[in-house]
Parts: structure tokens; C-alpha cells; sequence
């Protein structure tokens, strides 16, 4: 669990460091018009300017109204393109429960139709007690498609032990210890979420309801096996970001 709670906080913290906006100068000209570049001079009553593409551009002095620095830059939310995610976060339950929270790693390929929905496919890794790999289909649709908008979306598929479970048949008591035969069963989440939009990037912050089952088969004082199946209702939490 430590080291999920870290993975976590790694995660948390490259987030934040790539949801950095993207960030240019810019020349006003009294014209009206917005020169966008990096001021690389001001000398005998003109500007210089660099733009991005690395030309040149010289303004007379009387020509300039103003000159402001670090202008965040939106030119608009993606119209239509694939687009590839990540994200992790914590499957939050009662205090009660086995495992308290369970950590969730997905990988997400998408593609971007009409500038606000958006069709994906994803898998990854959750620790939940095992190691689970998920396969889902998720849909999700943006309310605006502002820099900063809300949105809501709907994830369906299942979950798949990828091994590694307990066999201690030498055990005391193995009823206890003895857990055999894992396997995953059906997920589906659907929730709601906050999404900033850069040049580049796209971060967001997601809170859903998860529904998820594994199972597994233990061995009981009479020496017979037995059938558990685990139900996960969850609130889950997640930082992500999408390129």
C-alpha cells in the first residue's frame, strides 16, 4: 500500500508540474494588432521581436502601444484527433473494508470527434489486494469547450487477475492464508470531472462511482474450498493528464 501511495504522489506531482500553461510575450501595436514573441531587444526607438517560427520582426517605438510579458496562450480545445492519456488515483471505501483504498493506474487511447466528446479505449494496473489489469471502453463529453470545463463520463468493461496470488498450503491455518484461484469480474464507472486545456496538454481532476468484483476460492476448516467474491463500491478519485 505504501508504494501505491506513492506511485500516487509522484503521479500527483508530474500533473501538476505539465498542467503548466504555455506562455508568450506580446507586442500591442496601436493599430490593434497582437504581435506574439520573445523581445530580444529595444534599442534606437524600435522593438525587436522574435517570433515563434524565429523570424524577426522590428516595430518604430511609436508604432508600439504596449509590451506585456508571460500572456497565457489558448487557441482552443482540439477539434478532432486521437489523443493518449494517463491517470492514477485511489478507489476510496468504508474504513471497514479489506483494503481501505485501493490504487488504479490507466493508460487511455482516445479520439477527440466535434471538439467535445471524445471515444476511448483503456487498460493499465490496480492493486487491489492482487494485481488486476483493467480493459475498458469509455465515453466521455465535455459541457463547453472553454479552457476550463466540466465534464461527464461513462467507463465499462472488466478486470483480469494477472497472477501472483497466495498459495500457502503449509500454513497453520490455511483457511486464513490459503487464497487460490483469483479472478476479476465486471467494472463499470461513471462520474464527472474538471478538465484545463493547454497548447499541448490537458490535465484533469475526476470523481466517480466505481462498481467492481473479484473472487477467489479458500480452503475452510473441513478442508473443502470455498467461493468468495468481493464487491467494490467505490468513490473514485483521479488526476490525469492527456496529450
Amino acid at each position: 500500500m505504501k508504494k501505491c501511495i506513492f506511485i500516487f504522489i509522484v503521479l500527483t506531482i508530474i500533473t501538476i508540474n505539465l498542467s503548466a500553461q504555455k506562455s508568450k510575450n506580446a507586442i500591442y501595436l496601436k493599430n490593434g494588432s497582437i504581435i506574439y514573441g520573445t523581445l530580444t531587444e529595444i534599442s534606437d526607438n524600435q522593438y525587436k521581436v522574435k517570433g515563434k517560427d524565429g523570424s524577426l520582426y522590428i516595430f518604430p517605438a511609436d508604432d508600439v502601444d504596449k509590451y506585456q510579458k508571460d500572456i497565457p496562450l489558448f487557441e482552443g480545445r482540439k477539434l478532432q484527433g486521437f489523443s493518449f492519456a494517463l491517470e492514477g488515483g485511489l478507489l476510496v471505501g468504508a474504513p471497514t473494508t479489506e483494503y481501505k483504498a485501493p490504487f488504479s493506474f490507466n493508460v487511455v487511447a482516445g479520439y477527440t470527434f466535434d471538439t467535445k466528446n471524445n471515444i476511448g479505449l483503456g487498460t493499465g494496473a490496480e492493486f487491489i489486494g492482487e494485481t488486476y489489469t483493467p480493459i475498458f471502453v469509455e465515453f466521455r463529453r465535455n459541457i463547453n469547450d472553454n479552457r476550463v470545463t466540466p465534464y461527464l463520463f461513462l467507463r465499462t468493461g472488466l478486470i483480469i487477475y494477472l497472477g501472483g496470488g497466495n498459495d500457502d498450503s503449509n500454513d497453520l491455518y490455511p483457511q486464513y492464508y490459503n487464497r487460490k484461484d483469483f479472478e476479476g469480474g465486471p467494472s463499470i464507472t461513471a462520474g464527472t470531472g474538471i478538465s484545463w486545456s493547454g497548447d499541448d496538454l490537458e490535465t484533469y481532476l475526476s470523481f466517480a462511482y466505481r462498481y467492481t468484483t473479484t473472487s477467489y476460492t479458500q480452503m475452510e476448516y473441513n478442508q473443502h474450498e470455498a467461493s468468495y467474491t468481493n464487491y467494490y463500491n467505490r468513490l473514485e478519485i483521479k488526476f490525469g493528464f492527456k496529450f
